[in-house]
């Protein structure tokens, strides 16, 4: 990951340097509006740099200076929202496999439903699923797009103690059985110490 940019958003400005590439999980640690989101968004292509650039293993995603701009649907990132933001009239088994639609390479379907536990739950919609069930799933569709990088921001804000620590288990398995890098948003410190091998 080599990640230069800066963004003025006029009395704030975000200006960031990653210069190394990482396996594992890089935590972005801080208090609310210090631009931890913004800067996933700017990685995912969802707005833009000022300047800067922006290169995930290898591939230019940005590059102000040399005119580089790719649209999100083909910077190969997977991006789970702090709500899972599933389709309604999906059942699980549909959500997962929107997320295949789009991939660039084979994920294996069965393997990703069993890491994350999801097969007693495929005919489900939904509003049948528990908040942790819900992100679970979001997990899983982001996966499946076969992405280079995951992106998940702040996945546990909206659930209650038991159900964090379920996901927060999912993400340990997924740190360590996966070699996908993912980049995770968090200001509670307490989940930086167990998921992060960078912050």
């Amino acid at each position: 990951m080599d990640i230069d940019i800066k963004r003025d958003f006029g009395g704030f400005a975000l200006d960031i340097c990653i210069d190394r590439a990482t396996e594992g999980v890089t935590a972005l640690f801080g208090r609310s509006g210090s631009g931890k989101t913004t800067l996933i968004n700017l990685i995912a292509g969802l707005e833009r740099p000022d300047s800067g650039h922006i290169v995930i293993s290898g591939i230019t995603l940005f590059d102000a200076a040399r005119g580089i701009d790719l649209p999100p649907e083909r910077r190969r990132l997977g991006y789970v929202f702090q709500d899972a933001r599933l389709f309604p009239h999906y059942s699980v088994e549909g959500n997962l496999r929107y997320g295949m639609a789009a991939a660039q390479y084979s994920v294996d379907f069965e393997q990703i439903v069993d890491l994350l536990g999801l097969g007693d739950l495929l005919t489900r919609h939904p509003h049948r699923l528990s908040g942790g069930e819900r992100q679970r799933v979001a997990i899983g569709r982001a996966l499946l797009a076969s992405p280079q990088l995951l992106l998940m921001d702040e996945p546990l804000a909206s659930l209650d103690a038991p159900r964090k620590d379920e996901i927060l288990d999912f993400i340990e398995r997924l740190r360590d059985q996966l070699e996908i890098p993912i980049v995770y948003v968090s200001h509670i410190m307490e989940e930086v110490i167990r998921l992060a091998d960078d912050m």
